[in-house]
């Protein structure tokens, strides 16, 4: 399906679970556009699979200018602004589609993998999701914010959990760049041994990670 973008129409899949009554939404971004991320990546499918079998009403799509999104990314800009732009549209048009019975927003859940790991931490500052879910995230190259800020690291209500998910051999976003940028928000990482970028031969202890880490 397509959903009205900042940029053009953005092309969209979304799933229901089979529950009656779902956890929230799950939002899931993709990789580098100029590196040949789309919404069919295959670490994306694994996080799709994933928080639909966790109950969630879950969302992936193509960024502007991918696919038979439309619009087109500013090559010379790495900032990501168009990209989070996407993001908010994308979740304000799920969500004020899935409401609870109480007629308040579903609760939410951002996901993403490298690049859109990194536009997932500048769209938190502004949706505030309970939960955070960033696959080998590229923080150091977007120069991505912090989500858990120090003078809120107490503050349950309004601080999202956060899950960081890593592979020791990754080749692309050094695995110490995420370490760095975790540390000061007192992040955990969870590393899986002999991961590379792309998880090869190892999306199914991807899966496993996050599966256990949001079932509650």
């Amino acid at each position: 399906m397509f959903l009205d973008g900042p940029a053009g129409r953005l092309e969209t899949v979304l799933a229901e679970p089979d529950s009656s009554s779902p956890r929230g939404v799950a939002v899931v971004a993709h990789p580098h556009p100029l590196y040949d991320g789309t919404m069919n990546n295959k670490v994306v499918y694994t996080l799709f699979k994933a928080f639909l079998e966790l109950g969630f009403i879950t969302v992936k799509f193509n960024f502007r200018g991918v696919g038979q999104s439309g619009g087109a990314r500013n090559s010379g800009s790495d900032t990501g602004e168009g990209e989070t732009a996407d993001v908010l549209a994308v979740v304000e048009t799920i969500r004020s589609r899935f409401t609870t019975q109480a007629g308040t927003p579903m609760p939410l859940l951002l996901a993403g993998f490298s690049f859109g790991g990194a536009i997932q931490a500048y769209a938190a500052q502004r949706l505030k999701p309970q939960k955070v879910v960033l696959v080998a995230p590229a923080v150091q190259r977007l120069n991505a914010p912090h989500i858990v800020q120090p003078s809120a690291k107490h503050d349950i209500e309004h601080t999202p959990e956060v899950l960081l998910i890593h592979g020791d051999q990754d080749e692309v976003v050094p695995l110490n760049s995420v370490l760095d940028w975790a540390g000061p928000q007192e992040l955990p990482v969870v590393v899986i041994p002999r991961a590379e970028h792309f998880f090869h031969r190892r999306l199914h202890i991807l899966k496993h990670v996050v599966l256990n880490s949001c079932r509650a």
